[in-house]
């Protein structure tokens, strides 16, 4: 039984395959239209999971959408009613665009696919999951457990922000919920935008600003926006917040509360914005961990896994694992909402058609999130030499070699092997790789490489087999999803330097200074040679020539930019960057030998993060 699961007209729409219960594929639309988070149906993401998959739509059985149009409407009028006259200008707005379009998407997909297979009863095959129904079938089914509890959070799906669902095999039943107004996932963006970055773009910058601020404004949250208990339910006070019925996500009276008005992009950050994120990170932090205990209290359940865009927050998920609350922990790589593709697909696998469930023996059903479309090495060289770029083909052990060489005389290297990732993530295959040992990296590869915040900190990948050696845990991290604390004894004496802020930034606090965050922790990948043996090798020889067995990984794009999908989009961002070296499968580039009249300058195509 073949499911194409979609996801789409909110943001970041995507694609994924399930062929009996297997993924075979998954996609996000952005990465081949190179618009961030594009929302569009995924027109690309379907045509590029079929051509893996070796099949065209009339062989799909089934076509499942991740959420339900018409419950998530009930929500915005029954808002809008419980509101007015409050917000009818919002209203005004949003109406047309759910008239025209949302409301009728079921007859909107059904046009899509016919686009596809216009002989097909699409009528028929189409199905619709509940968003975090979604969320949790793509938390569970492709973990590596045969039982687990299930927590969802995320802005809003339908009516639901959170949920616990119990797994069992190929059963899933969603026990509990919370319901919107109340949310987790749109306080963190009501700071994102306070704070002054983009919501549901921006978060991420937020969780990396909080390092460097003090959380002051913990009990101000807690006293008075969030009705925070103990077993971690919450209810926020709506007079602070207006994303119910209005155009941003706060209000005067939060402005009040924080006795400032929201910052604008083009203002400087201080020390109250860093105090700000501080703040509600820690508020997460400890929401999360208190559902985390309730749930095992309340279930008794060994496993824990996790969904939606909150799971994305990757402190917190640290925090839940240095804790203990459950023997294991497995967080779905794409949590967000292209994710629910995959999880409306499997749902409709495993709960609509009753499909089995194989628990793989080692690891997960995902295979390291290497999902997408791949280039064979012919096609590469093709596409490269139109693009007009100059390389060398390598043997295998020769790219290994000079980029290992590379890497260890602190060059800047774009790396494109195999699959392409799927999620916001990159693990090894659309990456920009560095020396985690040089003290200027972090600075290099965020203003010359990214053009980004100079604050944003970058990820470390390492061997599984040596990840304890490390950092302060020993356990599978493959996606990049859990912080941990860098070893003390790689870490150098910590003494108040007297710093405050962003003056934090250039200090030298490890060995591994590129890859430790302020307070001393990481965002952990593990590499395995099973799932990905090209860049398990590249460690292994980084390792052999500085007895280092971590590289910098950070996502191989620009600010603003969808990750590198294609050949020529990899050879693009490197001629637009401060990329030393490109590796696109066995081709080996020198950004000294390349023709300097294709240096480019494109960022002001992408819309600011």
């Amino acid at each position: 039984m073949r499911v194409l699961g979609l996801s789409a007209l909110y943001h970041d729409s995507a694609a994924a395959l399930v062929e009996d219960g297997r993924i075979v594929a998954a996609a996000q639309e952005e990465r081949f239209t190179r618009k961030k988070h594009d929302a569009r149906i995924p027109r690309n993401a379907i045509a590029s999971c079929l051509e893996i998959g070796g099949i065209t739509l009339k062989d799909v059985d089934l076509v499942a959408f991740y959420e339900k149009p018409f419950v998530k409407f009930e929500r915005l009028l029954e808002t809008y009613a419980a509101f007015a006259p409050h917000g009818y200008s919002s209203f005004r707005q949003a109406l047309p665009l759910w008239i025209k379009e949302k409301l009728f998407q079921k007859d909107l997909l059904i046009k899509e696919l016919k686009a596809f297979a216009p002989d097909v009863n699409w009528m028929d095959k189409l199905v619709f999951s509940e968003h975090h129904l979604s969320h949790a079938a793509s938390a569970f089914f492709p973990s590596p457990f045969q039982d687990a509890a299930v927590l969802t959070m995320d802005g809003v799906g339908e009516w639901t922000t959170t949920s616990l669902a119990m797994g069992s095999g190929n059963t899933l039943r969603i026990l509990k919920e919370i319901h919107f107004p109340h949310s987790l996932g749109l306080l963190y963006s009501a700071f994102t935008y306070y704070t002054g970055f983009k919501v549901n773009s921006g978060e991420y910058k937020v969780m990396g600003l909080a390092p460097y601020g003090t959380p002051k404004f913990v009990q101000t949250i807690l006293d008075n926006l969030v009705d925070l208990k103990e077993d971690g339910t919450f209810r926020l006070d709506q007079s602070y917040f207006d994303y119910c019925t209005g155009l941003t996500m706060t209000n005067k009276r939060f402005h009040a509360l924080f006795g400032a008005e929201p910052r604008k992009p083009s203002e400087l950050l201080t020390s109250f914005h860093m105090d700000l994120a501080a703040s509600v990170q820690a508020v997460t932090e400890e929401a999360v961990l208190r559902l985390a205990r309730s749930i095992k209290a309340e279930t008794g359940a060994k496993n824990l896994c996790l969904a939606g865009g909150v799971a994305l927050n990757c402190v917190a998920n640290g925090k839940v694992l240095k804790e203990g609350v459950f023997d294991r922990l497995w967080i779905q790589p794409a949590a967000g909402d292209a994710g629910g593709a995959l999880g409306a697909a499997l749902a409709a696998y495993h709960l609509h058609g009753g499909g089995a469930r194989k628990v793989p023996a080692l690891g997960d059903s995902m295979a390291g999130a290497l999902l997408g479309p791949s280039y064979a090495q012919g096609d590469i060289e093709s596409r490269l030499k139109a693009a007009g770029a100059r390389f060398a083909v390598l043997s295998d052990a020769e790219v290994t070699e000079q980029t290992a060489q590379a890497l260890a005389g602190n060059a800047a290297i774009g790396w494109f092997q195999g699959r392409m990732e799927f999620g916001p993530r990159a693990l090894g295959a659309r990456s920009i790789l560095g020396n985690p040992a040089s003290s200027d990296m972090q600075r290099t590869l965020n203003l010359k490489v990214k053009f980004r915040e100079s604050f944003r900190p970058f990820a470390p990948a390492v061997r599984r087999e040596d990840v304890a050696e490390w950092f302060e845990m020993d356990t599978d991290s493959p996606y990049m999803l859990l912080v941990a604390d860098v070893k003390a004894d790689k870490c150098f004496a910590r003494e108040d330097s007297g710093k405050f802020g962003i003056e934090k930034l250039n200090e030298v606090r490890s060995q591994i200074p590129a890859v430790t965050h302020v307070d001393y922790s990481a965002r952990v990948q593990t590499v395995t040679n099973d799932i990905n043996p090209r860049f398990h090798a590249l460690l292994t020889r980084f390792k052999a020539l500085t007895g280092i067995p971590v590289l910098v990984n950070t996502s191989f794009n620009v600010r603003s930019e969808p990750i590198v999908c294609t050949p020529e989009d990899a050879f693009r961002c490197f001629m637009a960057t401060e990329l030393d070296v490109l590796v696109v499968g066995n081709c080996y580039l020198r950004k000294s030998e390349q023709d300097p009249g294709l240096k480019l300058d494109y960022s002001a195509d992408f819309e600011p993060d």
